[in-house]
């Protein structure tokens, strides 16, 4: 009888956290997905997620509420404008007002406890390197930190049942890329949301960091953004 694996699956119900879990999907896991109500400034990526785990097929999405509005400290989580219209030089300079702080870590961290719990070995993130806003915690250093961290803070590590492996297969690619590999595995990007700042109908402002983005990639890949057709035709 063969063994099927299990994987939690950080979805966001953006571009990368989509293509991630198809990736996951293709590689063979069970998977469990997790979203987080934590405070952002709209429900629009929530409901994409919901539609992206339907679609792709999960064993459990589970949407965890927490508030970090309670901190602030990010446009995503107070009454911070959101950037828009910034050149690729002025988004390659220092940290944006919308990194959440700490926000992978803690998102991790509840990805680290259901697991444990499932008794499931990998974790998978859409954290990427390049085509990114500057964002500390999508680094390949702080992704190694962590995993080392959770294998020193969980029962089944300690105990040698479980060693946790976190998965960012996204990590070293051009969001070109992520596209091209996403295409590849049949993902529909029409059900995802990139946007800091939609519409209530989920239209993307076009004009914020990662619509600019976004947009930069599906030019770069050659493809037409279906979320733009979408819109565009509604």
């Amino acid at each position: 009888m063969s063994f099927i694996q299990k994987a939690v699956v950080l979805l966001s119900g953006g571009l990368d956290s989509t293509t991630t879990l198809a990736i996951a999907k293709t590689e063979g896991f069970e998977i469990y997905a997790l979203s987080f109500r934590y405070g952002q400034r709209h429900q629009v990526e929530l409901d994409n997620a919901s539609y992206v785990a339907k679609a792709i097929g999960v064993a459990q999405h589970i949407v965890v509420d927490i508030d970090l509005r309670l901190f602030g400290g990010s446009a995503l989580t107070s009454d911070i404008e959101v950037p828009k219209n910034r050149s690729s030089i002025e988004m390659g300079k220092g940290i944006p007002v919308t990194y959440v702080p700490a926000r992978n870590t803690i998102f991790l961290s509840f990805a680290l406890a259901w697991a444990e719990v499932l008794e499931a070995d990998n974790i998978y993130i859409g954290v990427n390197a390049l085509d990114y806003s500057g964002y500390p915690d999508c680094r390949p250093e702080f992704i190694d930190a962590y995993e080392k961290m959770a294998n020193l803070a969980t029962k089944s590590a300690v105990e040698g049942a479980h060693k946790i492996k976190i998965h960012t297969p996204l990590i070293h690619l051009t969001k070109a890329k992520i596209i091209q590999r996403g295409l590849e595995l049949d993902v529909d990007y029409s059900i995802t949301c990139s946007c800091y700042d939609p519409a209530p109908n989920g239209a993307p402002c076009g004009n914020c960091d990662s619509c600019q983005l976004r947009a930069k990639g599906f030019a770069e890949a050659g493809v037409v953004d279906p979320l733009d057709l979408k819109f565009r035709l509604s």
